[in-house]
């Protein structure tokens, strides 16, 4: 139900109730229903996919497939595949459940299965795997005083990755792990269980931006001598939030175990350092400095030693564009590997006993089409193996001779394709069976450029079509976007339509400068300014579909959760004229909400841009409402915290806007059903488009 502008708040909240309690079964009775149930439920299997899973043997000489249930083997140098019977049933794993979203494993056993080690109750223990011989090897840890040992904070699981606390050396004989001081940490208190006749209270010490950071230490325990180390990761200097060592993280041991490796940054993040531990004496020692002091640094760059123990690949931004670099764990730099004006993606094979690296490059036709290169260690003979015009997924023999190489576009369905080493097709394999997804009449997805708001950078969009397309008539648009840093909507792998548009949209994905892979250039664009510079990008991706006589440029909606739900609500604050509704689930409206890892990353100290985060806020720009907004958020929310919604609700309030809220009991960081949410798209942007609200006059 709209809440009419001039309904006093307490009758609309009252509307607001009932609209909520019946708000969850109208979209059967609403149009396009019976069109997306009959069709959106095949999209998903529409495509017998060309793309194949090989197992190499070890000569490279052969390689083994299943298909349709049977198992194959494939002869290379006669290009000739034999049937072997019926396919093996993988064999089934035991499940291992994680540790829940931003914590870590509570117990670690030693490489020679003979300890355990696990914290219980802030302190740190050793026993034998089945519990017994108990050694308590900290003693302080409690709630009073706020120390904790062997776990990690919150936002260290959720920002840095870290899912263990403790790690142990590779000869079993030392255990290295965290140890917290949260005493001036400011808390964050999430009460659970509020649907039960008792509820309860989550504490997390939880920093924001600005707030005091939780001095982080890396201890280690021998087990031989018994004693205690606490190792010196900030050069002498006492904790604060300026000098290096404010986040510790990416730990592991040296794989002759001599030295404890870790990543080591400011609070700024715009110095990282990977260093190495002694832990005899417990003095480090620095490998590899990564500086950008125009933004920020990559937390963890991708890593890979080498067989030898000492020498790695490390991949670095330094020169604008990631590149890989060689290493030794004892000596530092050794030399560049790759200096492309484009980036590297991720190692594929190293020929150590050649000194070949296989990697996967952003060198084809655009940033999204991945492509096989090969470069000897000291940086000569670098090539690409593969055709720029396809996106490429490939298994490398083990002999470095041939590889499986899975070929795609977004209109073009994987195939599959034997290559040999110097890029030549031997043998077309498998292509994909389109038969069911033309018999549905789907359409394919349909990608665009449009320039930036910065008037100048060339971006990206996916359109999506539904299956019954009319160019005749005009559709509303839906944009799907996510938006946060360093992430992509566009892709070059084969893209199914999204199935929405069987409810009679058409669905946009964008790229803002917000984009992955294109330079950290491009990306810096957005360095203090979150919330402006992708988001006037996504308005610009928008308005560059106003030309096609089949988009309704007045019936646009955005949906997204997380920082997609902050692109929601902030597309339709600060795009009025481009955005006419909105479903916000679990968004950071104002960032000096969220923690200050991920934030200060990207938007720099608080004391150092306050008008950044202030032009940022949402809750400047509820005048600003004129469309349709449905706020969802879960009153469990540990991550993004209901306080963000609750700021925004407020402030629209005091606005006097009307918007609707759906609230999650007992729900975390999640989003509202799609039911609902295409019952709010359908009911304003197709049922009532053109309705006009005029204030009552006596």
């Amino acid at each position: 139900m709209k809440n009419f502008l001039f309904i006093p708040f307490s009758v609309a909240l009252m509307a607001f109730m009932v609209h909520t309690v019946q708000g969850q079964d109208k979209l059967k009775s609403m149009p396009g229903y019976e069109h997306y149930i009959s069709v959106a439920p095949k999209i998903r299997n529409s495509m017998v996919s060309g793309a194949m899973r090989v197992t190499w043997a070890e000569d490279g000489r052969s390689f083994e497939y299943v298909q349709n249930g049977n198992l194959f083997k494939y002869d290379v140098r006669k290009k000739t595949a034999t049937e072997l019977g019926e396919a093996p049933r993988p064999e089934r794993r035991p499940f291992q459940r994680g540790p829940a979203r931003g914590r870590q494993f509570p117990s670690a056993i030693s490489p020679d299965g003979q300890w355990k080690a696990y914290t219980h109750e802030r302190n740190m223990y050793l026993s034998t795997p089945e519990g017994a011989d108990v050694l308590p090897i900290t003693k302080d840890g409690n709630a009073e005083n706020q120390i904790k040992y062997g776990i990690a904070t919150w936002v260290y699981g959720e920002e840095l990755g870290q899912r263990t606390a403790m790690w142990w050396s590779p000869d079993s004989k030392k255990i290295a792990f965290y140890r917290f001081d949260e005493s001036n940490a400011k808390k964050y208190y999430v009460l659970y269980n509020q649907t039960q006749i008792q509820d309860s209270l989550e504490v997390e010490a939880y920093p924001k931006v600005g707030a005091k950071n939780l001095p982080v230490d890396l201890m280690v325990y021998d087990l031989d001598s018994k004693s205690m180390l606490t190792f010196d990761v900030r050069d002498g200097n006492p904790f604060e939030d300026g000098p290096m060592g404010t986040y510790l993280y990416g730990i592991d041991w040296t794989p002759n175990g001599t030295e404890l490796m870790y990543h080591s940054t400011n609070r700024k993040q715009d110095v990282m350092e990977l260093r190495a531990a002694d832990p005899v004496t417990g003095k480090t020692r620095v490998i590899v400095r990564e500086e950008w002091l125009d933004s920020f640094t990559k937390n963890s760059p991708e890593m890979r030693i080498l067989s030898d123990g000492d020498r790695f690949i490390w991949a670095s931004e330094r020169t604008g564009f990631n590149n890989y670099y060689l290493y030794s764990i004892k000596d530092g730099f050794l030399n560049v590997i790759t200096n492309h004006p484009f980036e590297v993606s991720n190692v594929v094979h190293i020929d150590e006993d050649k000194e070949v690296l296989y990697y996967m490059a952003r060198s084809g036709d655009n940033h999204m089409k991945m492509q096989l290169h090969r470069v000897h260690f000291d940086g000569s003979k670098d090539e690409r193996l593969t055709d720029p015009a396809f996106h490429h997924s490939i298994q490398l023999s083990p002999d470095g001779k041939h590889l499986i190489d899975v070929a795609e576009t977004h209109n073009q369905p994987p195939f599959t394709q034997l290559v040999d080493a110097k890029g030549k097709v031997v043998d077309r394999l498998r292509e994909s069976d389109l038969t069911q997804f033309e018999a549905l009449g789907l359409k394919k997805v349909e990608v665009f450029t449009f320039t930036s708001a910065d008037g100048e950078t060339e971006l990206h969009g996916m359109l999506h079509f539904p299956s019954n397309f009319d160019p005749n008539k005009k559709y509303p648009v839906i944009l799907a976007n996510y938006g946060g840093p360093s992430t992509n909507e566009f892709r070059e792998s084969f893209t199914l339509p999204n199935g929405l548009t069987e409810f009679g949209f058409l669905v946009v994905d964008i790229d803002g400068r917000n984009v992955r892979g294109r330079g950290k250039r491009l990306l810096d664009q957005i360095y203090g300014n979150l919330g402006i510079a992708e988001q006037d990008d996504f308005a610009e991706g928008i308005k560059a579909l106003y030309s096609r006589p089949y988009v309704d440029r007045d019936r646009v909606g955005v949906y997204g959760t997380s920082y997609g739900g902050t692109t929601a609500a902030t597309c339709l604050l600060r795009h009025p004229d481009v955005f006419h509704a909105a479903v916000a689930n679990s968004a950071v409206t104002d960032w000096r909400n969220y923690d200050n890892i991920y934030t200060e990353r990207y938007m720099n100290l608080l004391e150092n841009n306050k008008a950044g985060y202030e032009a940022s806020s949402l809750m400047n720009y509820v005048e600003n409402l004129e469309g349709e907004l449905m706020i969802y958020y879960g009153t469990n929310d540990n991550n993004v915290h209901p306080s963000n919604s609750l700021q925004l609700i407020q402030a629209l309030q005091k606005a006097g806007k009307s918007f609707e809220v759906q609230v999650g009991p007992d729900r975390g960081h999640t989003a509202v059903s799609m039911q609902r949410m295409m019952e709010f798209f359908i009911e304003h942007l197709v049922m009532r488009p053109q309705q006009k609200f005029v204030i009552a006059r006596d």
